[in-house]
């Protein structure tokens, strides 16, 4: 169980790293305007603002994967648990104020990953 706990842990770090690329480098791009629902213009006048935002969904990311590489394993249970607990929050957060869909693709797979951590115990 403790293997398909980091296995999900891992998932969400990618899908942030994802996440990351998608803001900070394909935010005025077609596969970033499609990702997002945007036109040309509004993607150029939020371009700064979403990189800010990738910014910050790497660093949800660099926190999930310190979890997994902390040897002390008490540790690296509570970093798994406030990491995934920020992206559970932020998702909900999008979800309620930006885009319903995102409580499906950022705070579900947290959510599920959670559980499986706590379930695990690591």
């Amino acid at each position: 169980m403790a293997l398909l706990a980091n296995i999900l842990v891992a998932l969400v770090a990618i899908e942030h790293l994802y996440i990351l690329v998608l803001e900070m480098f394909l935010w005025t791009k077609p596969r970033g305007m499609k990702a997002f629902g945007m036109k040309p213009a509004q993607a150029e006048a939020t371009k700064v603002m979403a990189a800010n935002q990738g910014l910050y969904n790497g660093f949800l990311a660099a926190g999930l994967i310190w979890s997994l590489v902390q040897p002390v394993d008490q540790f690296a249970f509570q970093l798994k648990l406030f990491f995934l607990g920020c992206v559970l929050v932020a998702g909900l957060y999008g979800g309620m104020t930006a885009s319903r869909k995102i409580i499906y693709i950022q705070a579900l797979p947290a959510l599920i990953a959670l559980i499986m951590v706590f379930l695990a115990g690591s």
